[in-house]
């Protein structure tokens, strides 16, 4: 991975061109680290995207063709890296916004839909192609990917395996809208530059409320989402909101 930042918003480039950004376990673990060591103190946006002609080509075949070991030891491989690069993205407090520069394949799709905004070039091919080397989608494939596409959607892409392009990933709701690949760098930071003037530690409150009810009874996400809210209108945030919409001025929220 290549880490820099730039004016408040955190760049991760995937820095493997010549396997198509293929996810080895190094750079699965360096993700990691970045999204739990990110605060919306100091980052109002992370940017993910692929150096070269590809986002990411999914997980590196040559890792994959490495022989398991027991069943414990290769479910503890499993959680300690993809596992946990799935658990720092839902709980990373600042936005990710996904540039799909190329091809988004496997883990790569899956990363894709782990991400809050998402856009892609046109010419980006997608595909959930863990059936075709005899897998199960994994990195987070097979509960992000149903929310997001829906459950039909997701079986008919998970059990194909088949590549469609990015007009189809922006009808699937995988990303928020394909445009020409020339675009694309302006696009996204026409988004980071509007998450800039937004409260980014709100932004992970919602974020945080979102996913963790996905999966609650009505009754119970309605009552987490008033305490977080209760949380919210005691954040100076909150009180600068208000100041700045009755002073008939814009809001200052990360100063």
């Amino acid at each position: 991975m290549h880490v820099e930042t730039d004016d408040g918003a955190l760049r991760l480039t995937f820095d493997r061109p010549g396997v198509l950004n293929a996810l080895n376990r190094e750079t699965v673990s360096e993700m990691a680290d970045v999204f739990e060591d990110a605060s919306p103190e100091e980052y109002h946006a992370i940017v993910l995207s692929g150096e070269g002609d590809a986002f990411s080509a999914g997980g590196d075949l040559e890792m994959l063709s490495q022989p398991p070991g027991s069943p414990k030891a290769a479910y503890q491989e499993v959680s300690k890296t993809f596992g946990r690069l799935v658990e720092a993205m839902l709980e990373c407090p600042v936005p990710i916004v996904a540039k799909v520069n190329g091809d988004a394949v496997g883990a790569g799709l899956a990363v894709v839909a782990l991400s809050d905004i998402a856009y892609a070039a046109e010419d980006a091919t997608f595909s959930c192609a863990f059936v075709r080397v005899g897998l199960i989608p994994d990195t987070g494939g097979t509960f992000m990917l149903p929310h997001i596409v829906g459950l039909r959607a997701a079986k008919k892409l998970a059990f194909t395996g088949e590549f469609f392009d990015a007009e189809r990933a922006a009808d699937l709701e995988l990303v928020n809208e394909a445009v020409p690949a020339d675009d694309l760098d302006e696009r996204v930071a026409e988004t980071v530059d509007r998450l800039s003037r937004r409260p980014t530690d709100v932004i992970g409150m919602m974020k945080q409320a979102m996913h963790e009810n996905m999966a609650r009874h009505y009754s119970e996400a309605l009552d987490y989402e008033n305490l977080l809210q209760v949380q919210a209108r005691a954040s100076d945030a909150h009180e600068e909101g208000v100041a700045a919409f009755l002073e008939g001025r814009q809001p200052s929220f990360n100063e």
